[in-house]
């Protein structure tokens, strides 16, 4: 079976800058995709340019084996939810989810029950008679996803749909969207900046910077083994130090000796980087010690700890 979405090599200029660069990924049917980035790294560029509101200047976007790239968005069969969530203000919450099937020429009884349907699948079928700034923002994200999953699309499209919701309801609504996904089996491609997003929701994540995929993978896979430093830097806020291979499985870096659990592949005295996640520390009282405690910040469940080192290094510790 072919992917349900497949992007290669794929560029794209904006304003005289390479907004996209030679990007390439493909999304199995059924699974859930995420792109993930800070802002300015391409990610909805890339989503765009899936949807047809944006063309490739080089490569091709495919969508089920066949090619699209030269297809306008409607003749495309798939559907995007806007982080804006673009509902008609003079329509009620089932005009704005029948619309969409109206113009894909669905009429009639089956429009209203199709309709129904789907509101009913986003605990919206009480709601259907209001106007959407009747509406909080959790709902209206739920009368978004209902239009779009109305119309049945093999593919979904979702451009950082709760980016407008805070904390609390934006994990109640993560966890509900991963819930409607897997009911429906559906391929969602989701564009997000936010890494706990990413990481609680996505079957495999492609972290993208500067315009191009850094790396692709399961979350565990991205958190566990970054394949570069903005990787580490970015999930998580991983301590990245400079150091030299000591041995086949130890560096040194911040005047310490470091051990891995697994040979690093480098020959003794080459420039390495170190990766050690803040919540793999532990601090302990010791004079001796090379660093010093600085600052404090209280983050709930944890707190984060900055340490200087006598070369300068700083390290994160969450305890």
């Amino acid at each position: 079976m072919p992917p349900a979405v497949e992007v290669r090599d794929v560029t794209k200029r904006l304003g005289g800058r390479v907004a996209v660069d030679r990007v390439s990924f493909a999304v199995e049917p059924g699974s859930f995709f995420a792109l993930l980035g800070p802002s300015g790294c391409g990610k909805t560029t890339t989503l765009r340019m899936i949807a047809g509101f944006e063309t490739p200047d080089a490569g091709e976007v495919r969508l089920g084996g066949e090619r699209v790239d030269g297809l306008p968005p409607y003749r495309r069969d798939l559907n995007l939810v806007f982080q804006d969530y673009a509902l008609f203000p003079h329509m009620s919450v089932a005009e704005n989810v029948a619309f969409g099937l109206e113009m894909q020429g669905v009429v009639g009884a089956e429009r209203t029950r199709r309709t129904g349907e789907a509101l009913d699948l986003v605990r919206m079928g009480a709601y259907a008679a209001r106007r959407p700034h009747e509406l909080s923002g959790g709902q209206r994200q739920r009368v978004a996803l209902a239009r779009a999953l109305a119309r049945r699309p093999p593919v979904l499209l979702l451009d950082e749909p709760m980016g407008a919701l805070d904390l609390a309801l934006r994990k109640d609504m993560q966890a509900e969207l991963k819930g409607l996904q897997r009911r429906l089996g559906t391929t969602f491609v989701h564009v997000t900046h936010d890494q706990e997003e990413a990481l609680a929701l996505a079957d495999r994540v492609a972290v993208m910077d500067g315009g191009c995929v850094a790396q692709i993978g399961a979350p565990a896979e991205l958190w566990n083994a970054p394949a570069t430093a903005f990787v580490a830097r970015f999930l998580g806020g991983a301590n990245v130090l400079s150091a030299v291979a000591t041995s086949a499985d130890s560096v040194r870096a911040a005047g310490i000796e470091w051990r891995a659990d697994r040979p690093h592949g480098r020959a003794t005295g080459a420039a390495a980087a170190l990766v050690v996640r803040p919540e793999s520390l532990a601090l302990r009282a010791d004079e001796a010690g090379p660093f010093t405690v600085g600052d404090a910040a209280f983050a709930g469940a944890t707190i984060r700890v900055s340490m200087l080192g006598p070369d300068g290094a700083v390290l994160a510790a969450c305890v």
